[in-house]
């Protein structure tokens, strides 16, 4: 009986060896991953950022946001709620506001998307960046990229004629009025509590260019 519990120590100890020595070969790692499930599907994407061509390889579940912060390394971008909520991630792709961290990048092939370093720079500041300066549109900052963006975008919305929930008549052409411009800005949360100056400076650009 103890000679036979014997043979088993032996076999057992002879298997655990040869194990760990088929673990330690060369290439083993490799064969090891290879029998592990396939990664997430790539895909290669192409965006113009800023008026730049940029070529990417993502996996198709990124987001946009996280394109232009963790690929293209466009941080002015920022990340708040990651729920569409707050507004912080605005960029305008094809003239129009989206929250970038609801949509996938993969979505956006062969699509122009403008940042807030693509507005302008620190010498040459979009006029909204000046008039956000000039009227103190910020506090701490943090929302400040996405409430630029979308205030470009919202002047343009407006000019275009594009109804907002505030309107009696959806098909009357919409005005440059305060409470038109804070309706649709809405959707950006600043934290610090700087609406009214943001509403100013919204409001200096819009009457320079009415």
């Amino acid at each position: 009986m103890s000679e036979g519990l014997d043979v088993t120590r032996r076999i057992m100890l002879a298997s655990g060896g040869a194990a760990a020595a088929l673990a330690a070969a060369p290439g083993a790692e490799a064969r090891l991953s290879a029998e592990k499930p396939d990664s997430p599907p790539h895909l290669p994407i192409t965006l113009t950022v800023n008026g730049a061509r940029r070529d990417l390889t993502l996996d198709t579940r990124t987001t946009l946001l996280d394109a232009l912060r963790e690929h293209l390394h466009l941080t002015g971008t920022k990340k708040g709620c990651d729920h569409g909520q707050c507004g912080a991630c605005t960029v305008i792709v094809n003239g129009e506001r989206i929250n970038s961290c609801l949509t996938l990048a993969a979505m956006h092939h062969g699509d122009k998307i403008t940042t807030i370093e693509g507005l302008g720079t620190p010498d040459k500041l979009h006029p909204m960046q000046a008039a956000f300066v000039k009227h103190d549109g910020y506090q701490c900052g943090y929302c400040t990229p996405g409430q630029i963006c979308s205030a470009v975008a919202v002047l343009d919305e407006i000019r275009a004629g594009i109804p907002s929930h505030i309107q009696a008549d959806l098909l009357e052409k919409p005005g440059l009025t305060a409470i038109e411009m804070r309706e649709r800005m809405s959707g950006n949360i600043c934290r610090c509590g700087a609406y009214s100056n943001i509403a100013d400076a919204m409001a200096e650009i819009a009457g320079d260019k009415v």
